[in-house]
């Protein structure tokens, strides 16, 4: 992370401090904003899966292993994605069940999928496998900080994309519609004839396959390979960075951005030589993560947004 982000202000001086910080905030929000994305579309038909901290793992390392075999790291994104699929499907599964509590299934997958991915993933700690492109939006210029800088991946692009799509999704199309009743009201989803245990499974699935990808974005581009210390907490920050965002999809994409930024802050002061805050700026991000927890549980502000079979709302 160092590396890219002092090239992207080498040479501006102070300057460059905010042009890192935007190629850091672009960089490091993308697997934010995909497992954010998913745990929106989870959290919208009313079960939350702290299980996604395990799909992005294994999403790294099934998509670092699909890659490097067969050389395709867009192979390796779909792999991840199918990977993050069955682990959704495991958690809709076990959820549906009398008496099983989502927090709890939630911590057990995301156990469980750590551990098999570290289990299998062995062999291929600093393996060298294929990368995913990047967009070379700054090549107009002839500096190379900014071409640096403005080297986007095509996983962000298509994420940003995904944002506003996900919204029209649950405003304007008849099954995001079904999946906000299913979350707001299971009684009236039942009366309308739908099935609240199939919605969940099916929402929790595609939010898992989304985490997957953005563990795939770990191990394909940034910062790359595979190691057992790739995610440091992403999943569960992107649980906490949905609240702030009260489940409004565009708010999610903003959100990653911030945390992205946060993330990048001390990598670009360290870039022009400020090193005697490193560690305590890397830490931003976590202390971001606590101050929402704390500010969202209070009990004198409303989850305003919060659909209405979460139990976090009630």
């Amino acid at each position: 992370m160092e590396d890219q982000l002092q090239a992207a202000s080498e040479g501006l001086g102070w300057w460059g401090v905010p042009l890192a910080i935007l190629a850091g905030a672009i960089r490091v929000s993308t697997p934010f904003l995909f497992v954010a994305l998913g745990e929106c579309l989870t959290e919208r038909s009313g079960r939350i899966n702290l299980g996604l901290e395990g799909a992005l793992v294994m999403g790294a390392l099934a998509g670092f292993a699909s890659g490097l075999v067969s050389g395709s790291p867009w192979l390796g994104v779909a792999v991840a994605a199918g990977v993050g699929a069955v682990l959704g499907l495991l958690h809709g599964a076990l959820c549906s069940l009398k008496r099983v509590n989502d927090i709890a299934v939630g911590v057990a997958i995301m156990l469980f999928g750590i551990g098999v991915a570290f289990y299998l993933g062995k062999p291929f700690i600093q393996e060298a496998g294929p990368r995913l492109p990047a967009l070379p939006l700054g090549a107009w210029s002839d500096s190379e900080a900014i071409r640096s800088a403005f080297s986007v991946n095509a996983l962000f692009v298509i994420g940003v994309i995904l944002a506003p799509l996900m919204l029209l999704f649950f405003r304007r199309t008849r099954w995001g519609l079904v999946v906000r009743m299913v979350g707001d009201n299971e009684e009236a989803a039942r009366a309308a004839g739908y099935s609240p245990v199939r919605v969940r499974i099916l929402a929790t699935m595609g939010g898992s396959a989304m985490a997957g990808i953005g563990g795939a974005f770990l191990s394909l581009y940034y910062p790359g390979g595979w190691s057992e210390g790739l995610s440091s907490g992403q999943g569960l920050m992107a649980v906490a960075l949905v609240i702030f965002a009260r489940w409004h999809p565009i708010y999610c994409l903003l959100a990653a951005l911030l945390f992205g930024a946060s993330g990048a802050i001390g990598p670009a002061l360290q870039s022009v030589g400020v090193g005697w805050g490193y560690y305590l700026f890397n830490a931003v991000p976590y202390v971001l993560t606590l101050l929402i927890m704390i500010l969202a549980c209070s009990r004198h502000r409303t989850l305003r947004g919060a659909p209405g079979e979460l139990s976090v709302a009630r």
